[in-house]
């Protein structure tokens, strides 16, 4: 490959990879995880092409461009915590919307309403980009007490994970929402962030 044109395609293949790693939870929830598989092993595939060229090139025409660039994106992939940015982000722009979700939730003006599922809620339109998968929200009542389920990720049977609003700021149970939860992360006053898998 000429120098300049591997030079491209080395930059092409890491933005590509780390646009990826941007917005890979929103690509799952456009074109569901099984159909993630084909996608990874293109955008994957391609990087390591082009990194196994990267080498190859280093060592026949000494150009060190290509696999500096390469070099440089796996230690990004190593060291930069992608799924934890996203997820903060998520929570920091969406916060105070799940805040009008709950409160909405608190005073009745949403209820089940979906006809399989008491516990469940399909969000109005407006609010449908704040919990993943389809804009369902999950509602666990015990007396005057809720916690309500935000999905960022909304997998099959008991793998999802979210942000969980409690109203009485008591961290949820492990086996809240017929979940099992492996991590529960305190997130702010009455939010936590809940991961069962």
């Amino acid at each position: 490959m000429k120098r300049n044109k591997l030079l491209k395609l080395a930059i092409i293949s890491s933005v590509i990879v780390i646009l990826y790693m941007f917005f890979q939870w929103k690509i799952i929830d456009m074109i569901t995880e099984f159909l993630m598989l084909p996608v990874l092993l293109i955008v994957f595939g391609f990087f390591i092409f082009i990194t196994i060229r990267a080498i190859i090139t280093l060592f026949k025409n000494k150009n060190w461009k290509p696999i500096v660039i390469q070099g440089f994106t796996i230690l990004l992939l190593i060291f930069i915590p992608f799924n934890q940015i996203i997820l903060n982000l998520n929570f920091k722009w969406n916060k105070s919307e799940r805040e009008q979700v709950a409160k909405m939730v608190k005073n009745g003006e949403l209820k089940s309403n979906v006809s399989y599922n008491s516990s469940l809620i399909h969000l109005p339109k407006e609010y449908t980009h704040l919990s993943s998968g389809g804009g369902d929200i999950v509602v666990e009542k015990s007396g005057k007490n809720y916690n309500i389920l935000f999905f960022t990720y909304r997998g099959i049977l008991d793998n999802f994970s979210g942000f969980v609003y409690t109203a009485n700021d008591q961290k949820p149970s492990k086996k809240a929402f017929d979940g099992d939860f492996k991590e529960i992360e305190k997130m702010g006053k009455n939010w936590y962030f809940v991961g069962s898998y």
